[in-house]
């Protein structure tokens, strides 16, 4: 958590106990928690957390370039501590969030940029669908 901290004090973040347990919940998982999900799991060891602290904390390390904020799901914004150029899949029956490897090709770049006019730096491709728990849960 050090190392963290030297970052905040490199994007001008103030280094508090509240900013390195958030980040800590947030990097330690692939789960892609909401707001809700990080305080929960906080708030056991953090009494004094609030979820307005969290959502705080959260909107500055956005702002900071330090994590990603995905709005796939309309019930909630999902937090990515993985800011690398990768894509996601969205089960639309429970919200959660699973990174995907795989990724656009330069071809499929090139493609889009000759429709658009546009000159691509970069791209996030979203494929949704139903996860296998879900789609377990509607087979019983």
């Amino acid at each position: 958590m050090k190392q963290f901290a030297e970052i905040l004090k490199e994007k001008g973040l103030k280094v508090t106990p509240q900013r390195l347990a958030v980040y800590s919940a947030l990097a330690g998982t692939k789960t892609h928690p909401s707001a809700e999900d990080i305080h929960k799991k906080l708030i056991a060891d953090n009494p004094s957390i609030s979820l307005a602290t969290v959502y705080k904390t959260l909107d500055s390390f956005k702002t900071a370039g330090l994590i990603k904020e995905l709005n796939f799901c309309f019930e909630h914004s999902n937090y990515d501590a993985d800011v690398s150029n990768h894509q996601h899949i969205v089960c639309t029956k429970c919200c959660r969030v699973f990174d995907v490897s795989v990724k656009p090709d330069d071809t499929m770049r090139s493609l889009v940029e000759a429709e658009s006019g546009f000159e691509i730096n970069d791209e996030q491709i979203v494929f949704y669908g139903t996860c296998p728990e879900c789609a377990a849960k509607a087979k019983q």
